[in-house]
């Protein structure tokens, strides 16, 4: 950019200036010549048209200095005047001195930036002819040879205005595409700083949104497990109390106050561990198959007339992932709970099946069943309400499936379906 800016420039100057250098010039080489070639009538004519010349340029360059200091744009027809006196001086005065012809160069130069492109063609003509006349030895040629060489010259001088023409207008059509590209690159240039913008925006709102969604995410890990831990372990206690205000044989109540207490023990540690977001202790130390025993051990203790329980594993056991196992943990402590507070089962059965690509836990019990549909339409208390929505929650979360089939009268069956993630 800055090349091209400073080669406008340069023809900028040559065209304010160029004329009066290249009248200097014809004027200088007339002067030296004038006995010669002119007579003194004609030198005086010569002297005249020299000085209208000088006045011309004079009122043009004025015109242009006012322009440019207003910053306002000219109109063109002061261009066809200017282009029309200047072409029509240069002729008169080669016509009297060959040498003048230096002078209407000038049209060679200049001509399409005052006039449009068929007065500038009609001006390269005469230009073309003044050319010619003044190298074949002056106008108008004096006998036969003079005319052959006007005619040669002449041909020659088209033929450069036509060759020079198509160069003028490849240059000025490279330079359209130019400054078309240039400005197609400005346009996206804008629109590309336009999307950084938006983008940066867009990126500011994700932020926000996924803050929002990761405090969501924790708000509802806590609340499944303070409902998996706290609110069972409490449930727990409370039964285990009751039983024992209610029991006649001091044995009995102090027995089911120690189980009490060791529930609100291992309730305490649950919290804990949640808090942290660790795992189910009864992981810890153990794999799924034997904490799931544990957990049906500990569901309700005999004599409690909680119902008779049994653990069936099926597959080959492989070692999980961590949460695979927590997930699956959590929703049988769920169903076991909701047997206990809800079913009144006799019987329940947990089969945990390993099959390759994913692993299925089924909690089914002989209690009195409820009518799914009604349960997901109240989501009101018990099973009705955080407990199912949580399993299937905690399932969704490793892409799995909680179906829950159920009538009253007819027991419950609850499955869990997941991948199966083998531990790292």
């Amino acid at each position: 950019m800055t090349a091209v800016t400073s080669a406008e420039q340069r023809w900028k100057q040559f065209h304010r200036w160029g004329p009066y250098a290249l009248l200097g010039i014809s004027g200088s080489l007339s002067a030296l010549t004038a006995e010669e070639i002119t007579t003194p009538r004609e030198g005086t004519v010569l002297l005249a048209l020299f000085a209208v010349a000088l006045v011309w340029h004079g009122a043009w360059t004025a015109r242009d200095l006012r322009l440019q200091r207003s910053g306002r744009p000219g109109r063109a027809w002061p261009g066809a005047v200017h282009f029309a006196g200047r072409l029509a001086l240069a002729f008169a005065m080669t016509w009297l001195n060959p040498f003048c012809a230096i002078y209407a160069l000038l049209t060679y130069f200049d001509a399409d930036r005052l006039v449009p492109p068929f007065w500038a063609r009609a001006g390269a003509f005469v230009t073309a002819v003044t050319m010619a006349g003044s190298q074949s030895g002056g106008l108008p040629p004096a006998h036969t040879g003079n005319w052959i060489a006007f005619g040669a010259l002449f041909a020659l001088h088209i033929s450069l205005v036509l060759v020079f023409e198509h160069i003028g207008n490849k240059e000025s059509q490279i330079n359209r595409e130019r400054v078309d590209t240039i400005d197609k690159l400005e346009r996206a240039n804008a629109r590309l700083e336009q999307a950084l913008t938006e983008n940066a925006g867009l990126h500011a709102q994700l932020l926000v949104q996924a803050r929002e969604a990761g405090i969501a995410d924790e708000r509802a890990r806590l609340a499944a497990e303070i409902h998996d831990t706290i609110a069972q372990g409490l449930a727990g206690i409370v039964t285990q109390l009751q039983a024992a205000l209610d029991s006649p044989d001091p044995d009995a109540a102090r027995q089911r106050a120690e189980r009490a207490a060791e529930l609100a023990r291992r309730s305490l540690r649950e919290a804990r561990r949640s808090v942290q977001n660790l795992g189910p202790g009864a992981l810890e130390h153990a794999p799924l198959p034997e904490a799931l025993k544990e957990t049906l051990s500990t569901a309700a203790a005999p004599g409690d007339g909680a119902p008779t329980s049994q653990l069936v594993v099926t597959g080959t056991v492989e070692p999980l992932h961590d949460e695979v196992e927590a997930t699956l943990l959590r929703i049988a402590q769920e169903a076991l709970a909701n047997v206990t507070k809800h079913a009144a089962a006799t019987r329940v059965g947990v089969t945990l099946s390993y099959m390759g690509d994913e692993v299925t836990l089924d909690i089914r019990d002989d209690g009195r069943g409820f009518d799914p549909d009604a349960v997901a339409s109240r989501r009101t208390g018990g099973t009705s309400g955080f407990g199912l929505t949580g399993m299937r929650a905690r399932a969704e979360r490793l892409a799995g499936t909680v179906a829950i089939e159920s009538a009253p009268g007819q027991g419950t069956a609850v499955s869990a379906r997941v991948p199966l993630i083998r531990h790292d």
